[in-house]
């Protein structure tokens, strides 16, 4: 979700939630869409596609890394029998 949709999205709900106060004017909004896009353009957010797509290679490397370890240890084991 970028920042705009973010943005659209908070702005509806706090549309809605004034919505019997009619004293929010133009100048108003715009202030506070400039401060929403400061405030979201600040963070460090990542989509839920990038998100999943890293989660899956994190997944790809913690197999390995495991897969790694096996070995290493039963290399281990075969030096240390191959020493007695």
């Amino acid at each position: 979700m970028n920042s705009d949709d973010l943005y659209n999205q908070f702005q509806n709900n706090f549309t809605d939630a004034l919505s019997g106060a009619q004293s929010i004017n133009g100048e108003l909004q715009q202030l506070l869409r400039a401060a929403m896009t400061k405030t979201l353009d600040g963070l460090d957010i990542v989509s839920r596609d990038e998100f999943d797509a890293q989660q899956a290679v994190l997944l790809r490397s913690r197999k390995k890394i495991d897969t790694l370890e096996q070995q290493l240890t039963e290399l281990e084991t075969l030096l240390t029998n191959q020493d007695k």
